[in-house]
């Protein structure tokens, strides 16, 4: 499953840099976190409990930061095991472009692999999932750092430069991530 978007954030690039790589303000704005830990300045884990379709577990993942390019980019790793209701792991691509001193634009590309009963469910239904939580998840973040919603900017108008998407993105880089490693897992700022 591939996953990809943008977001314009009222926000400047270091301050989103910076909270992308919170654990505090990572867990409050994940759908279903139940805790996040920050295990090193690369490592993190964390425990969600994730709905998709009539699938309802606990998700344990742990994520890795990887190629990172501070404040404009990173590449998230990370896997996540629901038991019985199936497993992810994914990557993920985050960029941050300053479009002026106050707003920014975050891209993300993710890219996860899901197994178990999450497989039988679809992959229509796991992506829909993953693209509301990530949607709820930037909703959340955006409104925590830039004080008010961000724009959500179609990925066909605005692609990520080849530069911009060598490294991977944070929320969905961790939404992304997390979303692809919590749905399918996701996945990450």
């Amino acid at each position: 499953m591939e996953l990809a978007g943008s977001y314009r954030i009222p926000a400047p690039r270091e301050k989103i840099w910076a909270a992308l790589n919170d654990p505090e303000i990572l867990g409050s704005c994940i759908p279903g976190c139940e805790s996040i830990e920050k295990v090193s300045d690369t490592d993190f884990t964390a425990t969600v409990r994730a709905k998709v379709g009539p699938v309802n577990a606990r998700f344990s993942g742990k994520v890795r930061l990887v190629d990172l390019q501070p404040p404009e980019s990173y590449r998230i790793v990370g896997e996540g095991s629901g038991g019985v209701a199936g497993f992810a792991k994914g990557d993920a691509k985050v960029t941050l472009v300053a479009e002026t001193t106050t707003a920014t634009t975050l891209s993300y590309v993710v890219d996860a692999q899901v197994g178990g009963k999450l497989v039988q469910i679809g992959s229509r239904l796991i992506e829909s999932t993953a693209r509301k939580m990530a949607d709820d998840f930037f909703g959340k973040f955006c409104e925590q750092v830039g004080g008010e919603p961000a724009e959500a900017v179609p990925v066909e108008s605005e692609p990520p430069t080849e530069a911009a998407s060598a490294a991977w993105p944070a929320w969905l880089p961790w939404a992304a991530a997390v979303a692809a490693l919590a749905v399918a897992l996701a996945a990450l700022a």
